[in-house]
Parts: C-alpha cells; structure tokens; sequence
C-alpha cells in the first residue's frame, strides 16, 4: 500500500518548487577535497525489490556548472560521474532513517568522503519519504538484505569493483537504519518481544512515528511474520567495522544470545533528549547487550532529528518537527561532532 500524504514528503516536494526559483542563491559549503557521486538503479530480482544506490568518492576532476543541482539540504556540491579514485580505499556503507532517503545523511557522507573513504547509501523501498507502506515500516529485516545486495553490485562494477577495499569495509546508520547496522553486524531482533513492546502503553507512543502515524494497526498482518520467518541470516561478514547513530527497534532485544554473533567493533551513538528512539530502551539496550561496545550520548537538548541534514530555511518552516531543533542545539556542530567520531572509528579499525 502506497502512501502519499507522508507529512515529510508534502514539505519537501513544497519546498523544492519554493528552493528551485532561489536555486543558485542559496548558499552550498565549500571543500578542499572534490566529491564524485554517481547513482545506481540496481533492482534485486530475487526480492523483486529496487535498491536504489548511491556511491561518493574523492575525484580529480572539478566542478562545472551543471554539477550545481538543486537540493533543499546545505550540502557539498559533488562532481556527477567524476573519475574514479586511482588506488584502492575503504568503503562505508549508510542507511538512512524511517522515513528517509539515502540523500538524508549526507553531512556524514561528506565528512567520511573528505578523509578518504568512499561511501554508498541505498533507498529502503518502502520506507522512503517518496514511497512509504506500513510493511516498510514493520520490516525492518528487509533493510540489511538491501545494503548486502547493494555491496555485491558495487563489487561487481566495472569502474568501482578494482577501487573498493575489501579487506576495509564498514557500516554505518541512523535510526532504523542504526538497527539495520547492527543486524549487519550479526544483531537478531526477536519479533515478538518488539511486539509486545509496541502494544504495551509506552511501547503505543513510540510506534507512532510522525513519518507514518497508525502503524500499530498492522502490526499483526500475517504478511510480516511471514516476511520475518523468509528472511535469511543477516549478518554479513565482509564490513569490518559499525557505527550506529541512535538506532531503533532496540525493544526487540532482551538476550545477550541476540547478539553472540556481533565480533566486530561496534560504536553506538546516543541523543541525549531523542523521544523518538529514546536512548534507555533502544542506543543503551543495544549498549548493555553487547558487551564489548563503545557508547556515546550527545548531550543536551538533543532530539532524534538532529542527525538529518541541515536544510535552507524555507524547509525549516515547512517541516519544522524534523528540521528545527532546540535553540540551545547547533544542528551543523552536533554534525561535526558525531561526524569526527565516525571517521576516528572506522580509521582505527578498517586498518
């Protein structure tokens, strides 16, 4: 079932017509090291499911006008199919948030281009701000088979199959797309914990997610548990390494045996006031189970939120519950904080 009325979606297909008259005064940041991007329409037959792509990466080559594309976030401009990188580098792998798109983190993106890594980012058909059903919300196992799938083709590809390190690859993500990291990491979610977690009167406030209100009512549909009972183990041993910012679904773990297969170094990342994930019983859930993990809460009036990109200000105005933050938050120095800790992460372990 499509979804067209997503709140986020209306904000920003509004402000892209309002961003698009204002296209080339609006303020882009500048950047000492060149950013290549380049977009892959990959479709994973065997799930009949599209994985979008998305792939930056350190180029020689320069800007041009036509590389000057609108966008409503405050972004660094990135040379379209620039050349490759000429020696082998590390990979990140990003997945996006509830709601979101494998354009939302792209502060993170920058930050990890610029210290030499080249990161790829996927759409999560289903649970995107362009195409939202209540079972891209509800299976979140779908998510870590789109970022495997994805990897394969990237390591398949003629220009950037020869470039990608593969003894030097990690994981990274934000929200559900924190959880889709850990899963990665050989994280198993027990479905009927988290259930009964959504159904319980704490759990029924935050399964109402702004970006699709009611998914309660279909969190019985026979559809998904047997989409869980079909997905295959998750874990995917080729990323050495997972960052994961304020991850979700942390209600479905209660058991140190959930996580007996996570080895590889893990860093997770908390908001000090995210009411959407809340830290006690998702980032610090996650925390506790997993023993040998490294655990960071961003103090202060820090929402949920903060992690998305920063935006013009029309699209502040527009969707001010996922682009505004408390006054006493500085949306662009959280980003650079948490930003620095993930490039520190992966280049102490993706040696």
């Amino acid at each position: 079932m499509q979804v067209n009325n997503n709140p986020m979606t209306r904000s920003i297909l509004v402000s892209a017509i309002i961003v698009f008259l204002q296209l080339f005064s609006f303020e882009q940041k500048a950047t000492a090291q060149n950013i290549g991007e380049r977009t892959f329409q990959y479709k994973d037959e065997k799930r009949n499911r599209p994985v979008i792509t998305e792939i930056w990466y350190p180029t020689t080559d320069t800007l041009t006008q036509k590389d000057k594309a609108f966008s409503p976030f405050i972004r660094v401009q990135t040379v379209r199919n620039g050349k490759v990188p000429g020696k082998k580098m590390p990979l990140i792998f990003v997945s996006h948030g509830a709601g979101g798109g494998r354009l939302t983190l792209e502060w993170l993106v920058d930050k990890l281009v610029q210290n030499g890594f080249i990161v790829a980012a996927v759409d999560h058909y289903g649970n995107t701000y362009e195409h939202s059903t209540a079972e891209g919300f509800l299976e979140p196992w779908e998510r870590p088979q789109d970022i495997s799938f994805a990897l394969t083709q990237l390591l398949k590809d003629a220009d950037f199959g020869s470039v990608i390190d593969r003894q030097r690859l990690g994981m990274a993500g934000f929200s559900i797309g924190g959880y889709t990291t850990l899963a990665l990491a050989g994280a198993e979610i027990n479905l009927e914990v988290l259930k009964a977690y959504y159904k319980s009167p704490k759990g029924k406030k935050e399964i109402n997610l702004p970006e699709f209100p009611g998914l309660l009512n279909y969190i019985d549909k026979p559809e998904i548990l047997q989409s869980f009972k079909n997905a295959p183990p998750l874990k995917d041993t080729r990323f050495k390494a997972f960052f994961a910012i304020c991850p979700a679904s942390g209600q479905g773990f209660v058991s140190k045996t959930q996580v007996k297969n996570v080895t590889a170094p893990v860093y997770i990342i908390a908001a000090q006031a995210d009411s959407i994930a809340p830290a006690a019983t998702n980032a610090l859930q996650y925390h506790q189970l997993i023993g040998k993990s490294k655990y960071y809460v961003v103090k202060g009036k820090v929402g949920h939120y903060v992690f998305l990109n920063e935006t013009v200000d029309q699209l502040k105005k527009e969707a001010p519950t996922y682009f505004t933050d408390d006054a006493s938050v500085s949306r662009h120095h959280v980003h650079e904080e948490v930003s620095q800790l993930a490039v520190d992460f992966f280049k102490q372990n993706l040696h």
